[in-house]
């Protein structure tokens, strides 16, 4: 039996079932957590130690462990200016490509800014916008450029994503559960309702996509 794959969590809760993509700030780095994605969130931009910061990014990425660069992205809903945003966005793509690790994207209100980027930087690394949330014709858009999507809190709190759940091929979706205090089976669960499928096929289909994605075998 897979195990359960978590694309996005803030928070190692240790279960032996679940690989968890724990989410790490290079600020607050915690050594112990077996499996993480390190970024500089656009919330937290900090100019003063930006440079220090991508330093331990790019420190990280080299570690088998490191499995992506993340969350990183845009946010048009903060008072930090989308061009600093777009700036320490670019920095963190070009370390990503540079260590071939997999993007886990944070954006809010600026997807046509994402796919933009996407395609002026040719960007080669797999993209996965974590918890997605939006209509079926912005699902289909950032699928035709090539991203993934990760459903998670949205998928539990909002029914009118189901159509949207069902409309995403197999091969392009992961599952999260972010910040909720619900659990992965939970998700998962709704998923294979969604779906029409059992359990062990959205556990299949998202353990298949896990090791295509980040190249790394199921354990």
């Amino acid at each position: 039996m897979s195990k359960l794959f978590n694309l996005h969590t803030h928070k190692y809760t240790n279960q032996e079932n679940i690989l968890e993509l724990v989410n790490q700030y290079p600020w607050e780095f915690d050594e112990k957590i077996p499996f993480y994605s390190i970024g500089i969130h656009p919330w937290y931009i900090n100019e003063d130690r930006l440079s220090h910061d991508l330093q331990i990014i790019e420190q990280k990425l080299t570690l088998h462990n490191c499995l992506a660069l993340g969350e990183c992205g845009l946010d048009k809903r903060i008072e930090i200016p989308l061009e600093t945003q777009i700036k320490v966005f670019k920095a963190q793509i070009f370390l990503a490509e540079k260590c071939q690790k997999p993007l886990v994207l944070h954006c809010v209100a600026a997807f046509q800014e994402i796919i933009q980027i996407k395609k002026e930087l040719n960007i080669k690394v797999p993209l996965i916008i974590h918890g997605f949330s939006k209509n079926e014709p912005t699902a289909k858009q950032l699928l035709d450029n090539g991203f993934y999507l990760s459903f998670g809190k949205y998928l539990l709190r909002n029914p009118e994503l189901k159509t949207v759940f069902q409309s995403v091929p197999n091969d392009r979706f992961f599952l999260e559960t972010d910040t909720v205090e619900e659990s992965l089976e939970e998700v998962y669960a709704l998923a294979a309702n969604y779906k029409n499928c059992e359990i062990e096929e959205i556990k299949e289909i998202v353990a298949s996509n896990f090791e295509k994605v980040f190249q790394l075998k199921r354990i």
